[in-house]
């Protein structure tokens, strides 16, 4: 007799795991589509609202025609003027320049946050030691740290990568810090029982619970690596965008001035929400969306 209700049961096992199976990948597929469509109107919202609060602010204060350009002067800047090719391509030129260098700070900033969270995740002596210095980065206007930048780095890669990660480094690295220390005591407690270091349970458990941080942490540094694109090549390097709006508004070049501010600002709402979509259909699939 019983050997015969264990044979029931595993048939019933049998048959259930692939209904199981099945209804926990549509599960996942209908958390994934959730999120993809929450972020896309969220980015369609943002697209509107900044349209709007662009246009109405113009209106509203009275700025001349002739200084402030909207969204449809801008428009005709780079798609209906007769020079809109010359245009574009010098305009997109000097943004990829400015990507290619946010994209340089973004690496250097995030790298360096995750290393030195790791590190304070590992050794409470390192954190007093380094936090004061991350915190004296985060205080001191760049505008005042540029020369000093310059002098010991030139005008040079190293310059951007230092400039860009420094506006990079102290948000994400709060954001990765929390996620690390916000793991499991029980978790950590049975890595130690098994004879485990701090190494192992960071690895096991610390970095894996902090994957909607790490992915907050990337997000959130977007912007700032393009802002510390723009102050790069503003303050040191030159070139990009940074380096031209001072040219474009010393010439009255207002529409090309206009124009460039807002492709910027284009490219940073675009990749931030492609950003924001990855972390969330990543969270979504791995049950983590509600820690995000």
């Amino acid at each position: 007799m019983s050997g015969s209700h264990t044979a029931a049961l595993s048939q019933v096992a049998t048959v259930e795991a692939p209904a199981l199976a099945a209804k926990v990948r549509a599960d996942a597929r209908r958390a994934t589509m959730k999120a993809l469509g929450s972020s896309l109107l969220t980015f369609a919202l943002t697209i509107v609202t900044v349209l709007v609060l662009w246009q109405g602010t113009l209106s509203l204060f009275g700025v001349s025609a002739y200084v402030g350009k909207g969204p449809a002067d801008v428009w005709t800047f780079l798609v209906s003027a007769p020079d809109a090719a010359a245009n574009r391509a010098q305009l997109f030129g000097q943004l990829g320049e400015t990507l290619g260098d946010a994209a340089i700070g973004f690496v250097a900033g995030l790298v360096v946050a995750l290393l030195v969270a790791m590190l304070f995740q590992l050794s409470n002596g390192a954190e007093q030691a380094l936090m004061p210095l991350a915190m004296l980065l985060r205080s001191v206007p760049l505008v005042a740290m540029a020369p000093v930048i310059i002098l010991i780095f030139q005008r040079s890669f190293v310059t951007v990568a230092v400039i860009g990660g420094i506006v990079v480094l102290f948000p994400a690295l709060v954001n990765i810090v929390f996620g690390l220390r916000s793991s499991s005591p029980l978790m950590n407690d049975v890595i130690a029982v098994y004879g485990g270091s701090a190494w192992t349970a960071l690895r096991k458990v610390a970095l894996p619970n902090a994957l909607p941080s790490l992915l907050a942490a990337v997000r959130i540094s977007v912007p700032g690596a393009i802002t510390g694109a723009l102050l790069a090549e503003w303050l040191a390097v030159g070139g990009g965008i940074g380096g031209s709006v001072g040219a474009y508004q010393a010439q009255a070049q207002f529409s090309a001035l206009w124009t460039a501010v807002v492709l910027v600002t284009a490219a940073a709402l675009v990749i931030y929400n492609i950003v924001a979509v990855v972390e969330s259909i990543v969270l979504a699939r791995m049950g983590m969306a509600d820690r995000s």
